[in-house]
């Protein structure tokens, strides 16, 4: 059982956008978030840069960390970003954007990649 309020309200939130909007989207992140904090996602920047392209919508459901380099523009949803993580990839014109903010995106969970 977790612990952590803000992630506990987090995942009935997915939950509930996921049975109202019908996107599976949001349930896969929820379940992902359910597991322990040991086994949370946590991802480098370089990752992200090898598994995408130029304007992709990636979501962490863990951790950005700012390992490596990024060669290109993205918008990146996660739990948790690294001060470095969010510096490199706003320096690339990116954006950061928390889960509780991708709940309030209009999204159908096509063409957004889950990485971790």
């Amino acid at each position: 059982m977790k612990s952590n309020q803000p992630v506990v309200k987090l995942i009935e939130d997915l939950k509930t956008k996921a049975s109202q909007d019908k996107v599976s989207l949001f349930r896969r992140l929820a379940l992902d978030l359910e597991k322990s904090s040991s086994n949370q996602r946590v991802v480098n920047l370089s990752r992200l840069s090898r598994y995408t392209k130029e304007g992709d919508f990636v979501v962490v459901p863990g951790k950005v960390l700012g390992g490596g380099d990024l060669s290109h523009k993205l918008t990146v949803a996660a739990l948790k970003f690294s001060g470095s993580s969010e510096k490199k990839i706003k320096d690339l014109n990116g954006k950061c954007i928390s889960m509780n903010d991708l709940l309030k995106e209009s999204i159908q969970g096509k063409k957004i990649k889950i990485i971790g």
